[in-house]
């Protein structure tokens, strides 16, 4: 009987029930049951064998009583009876296939229901023959990446990356938890690049000042978070969390607070860098502190502002620290010496939060949201904004729950209604279009024209070549009445990749078009990213950022949004809907047409 099981191992166990499930045809809803399971267990906090020990494994989402007592069975007997017939009736080497990069259950299936494959060797005998681009669906295309996947092999699992959110509630849950254990003068601090904002986080960096700094390094295995920790001194700690990321807890002295601070949030690349700009000064910057060879002493900070000060540099916010040339750009325009400097720098002034003044993206229970138009504009009022568009998919969505032109129709007479009935916010009638494949949307013109604001996103036909991506949505873009592209690049951090999109191209249209370009702030989606929202800003696109609200509650994406947008170098005039709407209105196609 096994007393306990770390989460990836009950994670693997369901992930695999899922992928036997679906390549022995189970219906969709059960394979989707097990891998939504497997990954709440995967990110998990806690421990969930613990959990499941004291029954109460039944509280997190997506697990229910037949899950828990899976769980417990796998528990008490080191598998799951579904499994074992599963494993009995599934070719041992289809489950191989599935974990090439590109493949997975369903074609997988596929491939052995048409060529007969079931092993990798099979496969590579298919792929070399050619037989591969034969199957429907598939292709020569198909058929390269396959033999590139099987020249590189099957590698292990890759370590688990949490999603910033996610992140940053496992680095403060430890925080909190190591302050309180920690006593008076104990200061614990999220450093790496979840305190960079990053889209997501491979480990925890922790940095501490206490006086009790062996005292406060043992206390790290006492949090609930913690599955293990390898070891525990005075310097720190290094863990392991239940979700399987790593825990690096470093200690220090008050004095050195903003040397480790800085050091220890790097990037990589941004401390190189700066360590390369200090030699050529005479100084020497670590996490010890800025050694100085002229006086051959070492200077501690006690903040990262001093650091910054003492090579002659503005301070810079930590989500600009990739070695994107901030350093240039921090450079103070008068430094007599690297002790004295001017305040002026040529750091932009980020956008925060608070600037932005309303949510042009957001459905209702009329598509896949929750909640109805009334109750998504109360919640964006309370949130303070002026504005809120309510864009419901359109009727090519492709998921149910479509809006069809009828029921637009419809729509936006309850939207004028909703919007005359509450004070203090606008409320837009929008609509979220489909870009179909050859760039046309799915509402005619005459009643695009009636709404006050059009987002068109693409929602099907993801696997096109770059080429003819490219020109679908830039036909979109070309639209006299579309406003805005949602989400540009398609891509679920962590799950799918961007579709092929030529995106020097879509900024340059959507420049010289006026579309703006939105940085939708799903933490699963963040597209724009950080890379391509600072070229947009430069070459003179309009950037929107938007929640994508399914829910009042979901408003709250919106600082993931922000979050980009700092890490491209926003201002707060670069994004659009920070203006007011009598402001905004103007940067519309049809208002300036």
């Amino acid at each position: 009987m096994a007393e306990t099981l770390p989460n990836s191992a009950i994670a693997d166990a369901f992930e695999e029930l899922g992928d036997l499930y679906e390549l022995d045809g189970a219906i969709v809803h059960r394979v989707l049951a097990y891998r939504a399971a497997a990954r709440t267990v995967r990110e998990a906090p806690v421990s969930i064998a613990e959990l499941a020990r004291a029954g109460r494994a039944t509280e997190l989402a997506g697990i229910g009583d037949t899950l828990q007592e899976k769980i417990l069975t796998l528990l008490d007997t080191g598998t799951i009876p579904a499994m074992e017939k599963l494993r009995a009736k599934v070719p041992p080497g289809l489950i191989a296939i599935t974990r090439l990069p590109g493949l997975g259950p369903k074609r997988a299936r596929l491939l052995h229901a048409e060529l007969g494959v079931d092993s990798l060797d099979a496969l590579r005998e298919a792929a070399l023959a050619g037989r591969l681009r034969t199957v429907k669906g598939l292709g020569a295309k198909f058929e390269a990446s396959v033999l590139d996947a099987l020249e590189r092999g099957v590698g292990e699992r890759p370590a688990p990356r949490l999603l910033l959110p996610r992140a940053l509630e496992l680095g403060r849950a430890l925080a909190d938890g190591l302050s309180e254990r920690g006593g008076a003068g104990t200061d614990v601090r999220i450093a790496g690049s979840a305190r960079r904002m990053a889209d997501s986080v491979k480990d925890i960096d922790l940095i501490a000042v206490t006086r009790k700094p062996v005292t406060l390094a043992k206390s790290l295995a006492a949090l609930g978070e913690i599955e293990s920790v390898a070891s525990a001194g005075r310097a720190g700690a290094k863990g392991r969390s239940h979700s399987g990321v790593s825990i690096d807890l470093r200690i220090a002295k008050p004095s050195q607070l903003g040397n480790l601070l800085q050091h220890f949030t790097g990037s990589g690349k941004h401390n190189a860098a700066l360590r390369e700009a200090a030699v050529r000064g005479g100084l020497h910057v670590s996490e010890y502190g800025v050694y100085d060879d002229a006086g051959g002493t070492t200077t501690t900070c006690a903040s990262e502002q001093e650091v910054y000060a003492l090579l002659g540099l503005a301070y810079i916010e930590p989500e600009l620290r990739e070695d994107r040339g901030e350093l240039a750009a921090a450079s103070l325009l008068s430094r007599p010496t690297h002790r004295t400097h001017s305040a002026h720098s040529a750091l932009p002034e980020l956008i925060a939060l608070p600037d932005i003044r309303g949510d042009l993206h957001c459905h209702t229970v009329a598509s896949d949201g929750r909640n109805t138009i009334e109750e998504m504009a109360l919640a964006a009022r309370e949130r303070g904004y002026e504005y809120v568009a309510i864009t419901d998919h359109s009727a090519s969505h492709g998921f149910g729950d479509d809006v069809s032109p009828e029921q637009l129709r419809r729509q936006i007479e309850r939207v004028r209604e909703v919007d005359a009935s509450i004070d203090g916010i606008m409320v837009l009638a929008g609509s979220e279009v489909n870009i179909l494949p050859d760039g046309s949307l799915d509402y005619e013109d005459d009643l695009l024209a009636e709404l006050d604001w059009v987002i068109a996103s693409v929602h099907t036909a993801f696997t096109m070549g770059e080429e003819a991506m490219t020109e679908r949505m830039i036909a979109a873009v070309e639209h006299p009445l579309v406003d805005a592209i949602g989400h540009p690049t398609g891509r679920l951090i962590e799950r799918r990749e961007p579709y092929a999109v030529d995106m020097p191209a879509l900024t340059c249209a959507a420049a010289r078009t006026g579309t703006m370009l939105e940085i939708n702030a799903n933490p699963d989606r963040r597209d724009l990213n950080d890379i391509h929202a600072r070229a947009a800003a430069q070459a003179g696109a309009s950037i929107v950022i938007d929640s994508d609200a399914h829910g009042v509650e979901r408003f709250d994406v919106m600082r993931w949004g922000v979050a980009t947008a700092r890490r491209a170098w926003l201002t707060a005039e670069d994004v659009a809907n920070t203006r007011s709407w009598e402001r905004f209105a103007k940067l519309r196609k049809q208002t300036r047409q």
